[in-house]
């Protein structure tokens, strides 16, 4: 019986499949990458003197301020952060049901111009809050107005993509039956497509919750109402103390809201 020998393995070729026009963008990316680092990426000497100053300004944050007038200030603009960020969410939740429907792929009534609603979601969501923000103060003036305003158009931008996202993926079947029957596009909308996607929808509606929460305490640094607006005026004034108590305050007011939407999530789902 004669000996069988195996074959020699050979090793791959280690830039197989790799273009002359792929190699060169990879390059240019890495090239790219490389200049962002050396320019804007911190030294390690300024970490050290950063650090050092970070150790100063947290030593004069200490202890938190615990005057019963500013604590009870604070208090007052943690509800308006609180009322902006609801009130901005659901209002923005209730306009980008009708725009992601009209912007869904295969639901829409108007697919000739779905585009154009499907634009003006990413436009939202391109522009940043602060942004949003300033061009509201500058419309509608100081306060929490201008701040839920910029909850709404953020709440549109990020529920109008996913909401239309669910509603594509929503089963056929249903939607067929539907309209087989003579079942008009709104009809379907409310028959199959939204008792299918409303599980995604209201994950997103949460999410979108927690987003504006965080959101709304930015938005007072550029004078949109709440908390931020507070914490400002104390940088503004050296009173890092009070800065301390704030901060402390919007961690526990984020952690409670997390706390609260994962819970409801769960039971949910």
């Amino acid at each position: 019986m004669s000996d069988i020998v195996a074959p020699t393995p050979s090793a791959p070729p280690r830039a197989a499949g790799v273009s002359a026009l792929r190699f060169t963008i990879l390059v240019a990316v890495a090239a790219v990458v490389i200049a962002s680092i050396g320019d804007v990426a911190p030294s390690p000497e300024r970490l050290a003197i950063g650090s050092e100053r970070m150790v100063r300004l947290v030593g004069r944050m200490l202890p938190p301020e615990t005057d019963p007038d500013f604590l009870w200030r604070m208090m007052q603009r943690l509800v308006e952060t609180f009322q902006i960020a609801i009130a901005g969410t659901v209002i923005g939740i209730a306009v980008s049901l009708p725009i992601a429907w009209l912007s869904a792929r295969g639901v829409t009534p108007v697919s000739t111009v779905a585009f154009l609603f499907k634009g003006l979601v990413s436009f939202f969501r391109t522009v940043p809050d602060l942004v949003w923000a300033l061009v509201f103060v500058a419309s509608v003036g100081l306060g929490a107005v201008a701040g839920t305003m910029t909850i709404i158009v953020d709440t549109i931008g990020f529920c109008g993509r996913f909401f239309a996202e669910a509603m594509e993926d929503a089963d056929k079947e249903p939607q067929e039956a539907l309209g087989a029957i003579g079942a008009s596009r709104f009809g379907i909308l409310c028959g199959a497509v939204i008792p299918d996607a409303l599980p995604s929808m209201i994950n997103t509606g949460l999410f979108a919750l927690e987003k504006s929460v965080r959101a709304s305490v930015v938005l007072g640094l550029v004078g949109a109402g709440g908390i931020g607006q507070e914490l400002k005026v104390a940088f503004d004034l050296f009173q890092y103390r009070s800065a301390s108590t704030i901060i402390i305050a919007v961690f526990a007011v984020v952690l409670v809201m997390e706390w609260a939407t994962d819970r409801l999530r769960a039971r949910l789902s």
